[in-house]
């Protein structure tokens, strides 16, 4: 974990790449027709622009609904988990993050896919922890509302059991011997039994351990899972409060807290015009989160002040296609320039970019009882 203390050591950069951008009529200013943001060319495209410009990780918002409905809305989406899974073979060093959600997902199912993706991508899998729990989210699955409280209690019981699974092969229980025919040692392969509030898993997982071992788990800071994430997003309007509930998120037990900022840039027109005319077609309701409309300048200037509470920001702009190219060639360069963020090196884990040891296997026996 970063020393604050010591001064503002540098950002990690994560960037929100979900359909033309943040502001609900993103799609008008995409320079492109709307049901084209479900094709594979716009998908590959913003992924490569995010990954040359040297940002750490993308996230891929996701939601068991339709991102909206009327004229305005979004033309769709594609699934959060198989967008990430395109990209992998796509790139080679920036984290891959897509927005699962642990109250309309079946545990085991969720896991496996996020083994598959880190496998994929070589290990830069990431998972961002989604919990819709609404009437009409739960419905797509035949489930009941959840009451108060057990969004939290399901999420920490599929994140518990997802980090279960991940374990439940140990990194050398695939042995592939060709002289006796035996692909895997069965005696390092476990059962997790594990029971939470609303269901039970068995396992084994049918994915071998992933690459890291366990997958960067990214939680919004709503959720309760300060201690069982390893980045903690922190959605809050002003540096004060980003900087207090970082400090929460930290002495719970948070590795890493990441801030959230909406961005509006300077680009082709000054941005609090830019703004206007995007509000025009569509409001673009509080987020809760600090919003940046402003010169390129000014939001280094902000960065450089959260790098002091933080150790990452994620970025949401509000139109890809404008505020993005902006991103690269001002924003990060500016940053990189002093000392403020360094790119992720190919090869590289996300663990390894983002500083995260490699965790230990729970079910491994020590070293020297395997070789006895």
């Amino acid at each position: 974990m970063t020393d604050h203390a010591a001064g503002p050591p540098g950002l990690h950069l994560a960037l929100e790449v979900d359909g033309d951008g943040a502001h609900p009529a993103a799609w008008r200013h995409a320079g492109r027709p709307p049901g084209d943001a479900l094709g594979p060319r716009a998908l590959r495209e913003v992924v490569a622009a995010a990954q040359s410009a040297g940002f750490t990780l993308a996230t891929f918002d996701d939601s068991p609904l339709p991102p909206g409905t009327g004229p305005q809305a979004p033309a769709g989406r594609v699934e959060a988990g198989t967008r990430a899974a395109y990209a992998a073979p796509l790139t080679d060093r920036i984290g891959l993050v897509p927005t699962l959600h642990a109250t309309t997902t079946e545990p085991f199912h969720l896991a496996t896919q996020l083994a598959s993706l880190d496998h994929a991508s070589h290990g830069r899998g990431g998972w961002l922890v989604g919990a819709a729990a609404g009437d009409d989210a739960r419905a797509t699955v035949g489930e009941p509302p959840l009451t108060a409280g057990a969004p939290a209690r399901e999420t920490a019981d599929v994140i518990d059991t997802a980090r279960a699974l991940w374990d439940s092969w140990e990194d050398d229980a695939v042995i592939k011997d060709v002289a006796t025919g035996r692909f895997l040692d069965a005696d390092r392969v476990h059962h997790i039994d594990f029971e939470g509030a609303s269901f039970t898993v068995k396992g084994p997982l049918i994915t071998p351990r992933p690459p890291q071992g366990q997958l960067v788990v990214l939680a919004p800071d709503g959720l309760e899972a300060d201690a069982r994430a390893d980045v903690v997003l922190v959605g809050r309007p002003t540096v004060a409060a980003v900087a207090a509930r970082a400090a929460e998120a930290r002495a719970a037990g948070a590795p890493l807290v990441f801030a959230e900022v909406d961005v509006v840039l300077d680009a082709d027109a000054p941005a609090a015009d830019r703004l206007a005319a995007l509000n025009e077609a569509a409001d673009w309701p509080e987020t809760g989160r600090l919003r940046h409309a402003g010169s390129p300048q000014d939001l280094v200037d902000l960065l450089r002040e959260l790098a002091a509470s933080v150790d990452g920001v994620r970025l949401h702009p509000a139109v890809l296609a404008v505020d993005l190219p902006v991103l690269a060639a001002q924003v990060l360069p500016a940053l990189a320039a002093a000392g403020l963020h360094r790119p992720p090196l190919p090869g590289a884990t996300l663990r390894d970019t983002l500083g995260l040891p490699r965790p230990a296997n729970r079910f491994a026996a020590p070293a020297a009882a395997h070789s006895s």
